[in-house]
């Protein structure tokens, strides 16, 4: 179980990266980059996400 403060860095890295792609240039790109560090991180923790992609 995360501690209170690893989940509340949790959820600034969340609103950070959300207001990232809200004012990039290229907002697809930016989406593209997150999901590419959010699967990364994932499949660390040995969570497949090929299932999850629509």
């Amino acid at each position: 179980m995360p501690s209170d403060k690893e989940m509340i860095n949790n959820l600034i890295d969340y609103y950070t990266n959300l207001q990232r792609i809200k004012k990039s240039d290229d907002s697809e790109k930016e989406l593209d980059y997150q999901i590419k560090i959010l699967k990364a991180k994932l499949e660390s923790f040995g969570i497949i996400t090929t299932e999850l992609d629509l």
